[in-house]
């Protein structure tokens, strides 16, 4: 008798903007790849803003492009973005919207941004993420476009914020850091694919070099991991309504690639 092969893990990376992945979880979406799940990579937002010298439809056109391209060096399915840049909102008419992107895609396990960032189009985006998932059973939710129920445990977890620091400007500590050194080569080369927001991060937040910016802050986390040169941190959701409280993928899938932070 032929033994039943499992399902792979299916690992959803949503974000609010092209290249928020590429800087603060590429990383460890590439590590899960590696680990045999199937991998899908998707930013609410299209770019709009992310340019001082292109009109809105040529940046949404190009942000659109090197997203699929930063996709293609990681073997992930891109899905489209639904929202223009700072038009991310946590309301009904939205919620409906990403709730049917979850639902088509399924996942087991979701990589998001924190939900204490610098900028409010993360914080919407990792609202409305948790909440569309948390309700991807419920059959009087009904999404746009419709699309059928699930109800897969599904563990969320959420990643740093840019800078390692809220809004107020406190540290964010994880509460596990995932090694990142063996595909740190390919997590910079999917960053380099969004090649037009050197100039854009360059003048608006004086990113100065922004592949030599994402190897810097992998490093300050590897540091703060105390084993790890290049690391990533991660901060897991409640259990609650997703999963039960032992289900714990990325444990699961990258066992001794993970550093757990000792509470006190």
């Amino acid at each position: 008798m032929i033994a039943k092969q499992e399902p792979k893990p299916v690992v959803l990376a949503a974000v609010a903007h092209p290249d928020d992945i590429e800087f603060m979880m590429a990383g460890t979406l590439l590590r899960l790849k590696e680990a045999g799940a199937e991998i899908h990579m998707w930013n609410l937002a299209n770019g709009s803003c992310g340019t001082v010298r292109h009109t809105k439809q040529q940046i949404i056109r190009l942000r659109a492009q090197e997203a699929r391209d930063a996709a293609k060096v990681a073997g992930a399915s891109a899905h489209a973005p639904l929202f223009d840049d700072l038009a991310i909102f946590y309301d009904a008419p939205s919620l409906a919207r990403v709730g049917a992107v979850v639902r088509e895609i399924r996942p087991t396990m979701v990589l998001t941004h924190s939900p204490q960032d610098y900028m409010e189009d993360h914080q919407n985006t990792c609202r409305l993420i948790v909440t569309a998932v948390f309700s991807r059973g419920m059959s009087n939710f009904t999404t746009n476009p419709r699309r059928p129920t699930y109800d897969t445990p599904v563990a969320v977890y959420h990643a740093l914020p840019h800078g390692l620091r809220d809004g107020l400007r406190q540290a964010v500590v994880p509460d596990c850091y995932i090694n990142i050194g063996p595909v740190l080569a390919q997590k910079r080369e999917m960053l380099a694919q969004h090649c037009s927001q050197k100039e854009w991060l360059d003048v608006s937040q004086g990113m100065d070099a922004y592949l030599r910016e994402m190897e810097s802050l992998s490093r300050e986390v590897g540091r703060m991991s105390r084993r790890f040169k290049y690391a990533e941190g991660w901060r897991r959701h409640s259990h609650l309504g997703f999963c039960d409280e032992q289900f714990d993928p990325l444990g699961t899938l990258l066992g001794a690639g993970i550093v757990r932070r000792r509470r006190a």
